[in-house]
């Protein structure tokens, strides 16, 4: 049975993905703000196409086991009626997320197996080709014969198929293909702020049409000029105006108390960070996130500006709490 009939989504909060880069497991320590700030769910980030693929698999055993060792406080979660419960015991449920498929080593059974280890989100692609399709900064390929196999082995074991970082066609051919909705977890709106990470009106449209859910991310650099609250709300203000509230949420992006991915230096990384994240689209500088802790502005701004109860708590939340209801699965035998 679908875990959609357990619960109503429209109370929980939920951030579409937390990314930082890898470091050790008691990082996931920082995740006591999510919890104190009020959040029920958030999806972490354990490996991206930057890092080698054996990377993801570290950080996954390593974050796995830091929360069974952390249960008074913390979740892993597998279906839906974890989120529920984690809730009822007032612990923050806590899934993962993959940023490229890169992660896969080119072996669909990998699915799979970082599925069963709690993987519930993959993007496929993290700014440039890879083999599974295309990147936002690497022209405009789409979907390669393995990754339209990777879509179908996702939609079979229930992990959501996120397009953040993809190329336009891959996003596009993403939502074609896909059985179940498409999200695009942290992406904001390429109208407001002409940057490359953002997506296109008919990025939105699509998204909407296929039941999908747009998480906006509180970057500075994706946000555009101004008070990140303000953008913030800018951003939601746009989806919402051209596919309604009911498509958008949160994937705030916000970092734990570590260096972030994308401040890891030229020295580090040698010529792929330039790769990655191509000067003419990153410029130097630090990059400036929004803390998790901006919701509660955010729920005021939105009351503020007149939406309505149960529009906040879909855009909140229980959007994105929907698409999990709706995609996971019981892990299959």
């Amino acid at each position: 049975m679908r875990s959609a009939a357990v619960a109503d989504t429209s109370d929980l909060i939920w951030d579409s993905h937390a990314g930082f880069a890898y470091m050790q497991p008691d990082d996931l320590a920082e995740l006591s703000r999510w919890l104190e700030t009020g959040v029920d769910f958030v999806s972490v980030n354990i490996g991206y196409d930057v890092e080698p693929w054996t990377r993801s698999v570290e950080a996954v055993s390593g974050y796995r086991h830091w929360l069974r060792q952390n249960t008074d406080r913390f979740a892993l979660v597998t279906e839906f009626a974890d989120v529920v419960a984690a809730k009822q015991g007032g612990k923050l449920a806590v899934s993962f997320d993959i940023e490229g498929a890169d992660s896969l080593n080119g072996d669909l059974g990998m699915v799979d197996f970082y599925y069963r280890l709690g993987v519930r989100q993959m993007l496929f692609v993290y700014n440039r080709n890879n083999l599974v399709g295309g990147g936002c900064h690497d022209g405009n390929q789409g979907l390669t014969d393995f990754g339209r196999q990777v879509v179908d082995e996702m939609n079979r074991v229930g992990m959501v198929v996120d397009a953040s970082h993809c190329s336009h066609r891959t996003s596009m051919e993403l939502m074609e293909r896909s059985s179940a909705p498409v999200v695009f977890s942290h992406s904001n709106a390429r109208a407001l702020h002409d940057h490359e990470r953002n997506i296109a009106d008919d990025q939105i449209t699509a998204c909407a049409a296929q039941g999908g859910v747009i998480g906006i991310n509180g970057v500075g650099l994706f946000l555009g000029a101004g008070d990140a609250t303000e953008r913030i709300l800018a951003h939601i203000d746009y989806m919402c105006e051209r596919v309604g509230a009911r498509h958008v949420g949160l994937g705030l992006d916000s970092i734990l108390d570590c260096q972030p991915a994308d401040a890891l230096s030229e020295a580090e990384l040698g010529p792929r960070a330039k790769e990655y994240w191509p000067p003419r689209q990153y410029p130097a500088g630090p990059m400036a996130f929004a803390p998790i802790e901006v919701i509660a502005a955010l729920r005021a701004g939105m009351q503020a500006r007149g939406y309505s109860a149960a529009d906040i708590a879909g855009i909140l939340g229980g959007n994105f709490a929907r698409i999990a209801a709706e995609v996971w699965k019981p892990v299959l035998p």
